[in-house]
């Protein structure tokens, strides 16, 4: 698996955001429908399940590790740029970082790693950082360009030094929009290591140039560009490397995907 550093242009692959951004819409309207009980069916589920794993074979099979999204140029970034997800957590210990400009705020990686370890902002911007405009695409038909810098996640995960049990990388955040103000019902992601090790697989810090802002997921937010919105977890507060994620929260890999979405949202 190669680790090198690549900012070049991006290659086309198959495209299935069309596809994706109809049946998450339809998942998403059942769900806000009351007919959240058609993804508690097993067969359902079976079904779905069958669908993600194909597309995702079918997707890594057309494109190599390093097949990259598509990045623009400064003038094509998006005048507005839509905020995803939560725009302002109001837990108690997010409400306190803010206030002071994220200067206590501390990333942990731990899980199946050598070597755990407890970053501030200040470390991660001293490492070598990557600067990328690329275009997000949302799970519900909308889509904007905007310049992401930060550190690749593969510089973080090889200083943690992965267990060679290790297979994919969670992500757990501040915000909590099962509105349960409970661990099990705050945000969480997972990618598997060939989307953690991707050149354009960043921990973004900065925006379009600036201190990244709340609304963006403020003071860390993971791009992963050759997926869709949802997996880009924003303000994330810690990052664990595990060998599967059936046993987490709704055993589904994500906050999105134990309510029916699928796992894998490659575009």
């Amino acid at each position: 698996m190669t680790k090198r550093e690549s900012n070049g242009a991006a290659n086309s692959g198959m495209n299935r955001r069309g596809f994706l951004a109809r049946g998450g819409a339809l998942s998403g309207t059942l769900l806000l429908g009351g007919c959240d009980g058609l993804f508690r069916n097993d067969l359902v589920q079976r079904i779905l399940a069958s669908a993600d794993s194909l597309t995702e074979a079918v997707q890594r099979a057309l494109l190599t590790p390093e097949s990259l999204a598509r990045e623009y140029a400064p003038e094509d970034i998006s005048a507005d740029f839509k905020a995803n997800g939560s725009i302002n957590p109001d837990t108690p210990d997010y409400r306190k970082l803010a206030e002071n400009d994220f200067k206590d705020w501390r990333l942990t990686v731990g899980g199946l790693v050598e070597t755990p370890l407890t970053l501030s902002l200040e470390d991660l911007r001293g490492m070598p950082a990557r600067s990328q405009i690329t275009r997000h695409d949302c799970v519900e038909g909308w889509s904007s360009i905007g310049k992401w810098t930060g550190v690749q996640l593969s510089r973080v995960l090889d200083q943690a030094k992965l267990k060679e049990n290790a297979k994919y990388i969670v992500f757990y955040c501040y915000d909590d929009l099962g509105r349960g103000d409970t661990e099990a019902s705050r945000y969480y992601e997972s990618i598997a290591l060939p989307d953690a090790y991707h050149p354009q697989t960043i921990l973004a810090y900065d925006m379009n140039d600036e201190t990244l802002p709340i609304p963006h997921g403020a003071p860390l937010r993971v791009r992963v560009e050759r997926q869709l919105g949802y997996k880009m977890a924003k303000y994330i507060r810690s990052i664990e490397a595990v060998e599967s994620y059936d046993d987490i929260r709704g055993g589904g890999g994500g906050f999105w995907e134990d309510r029916g979405y699928a796992w894998y949202a490659g575009i």
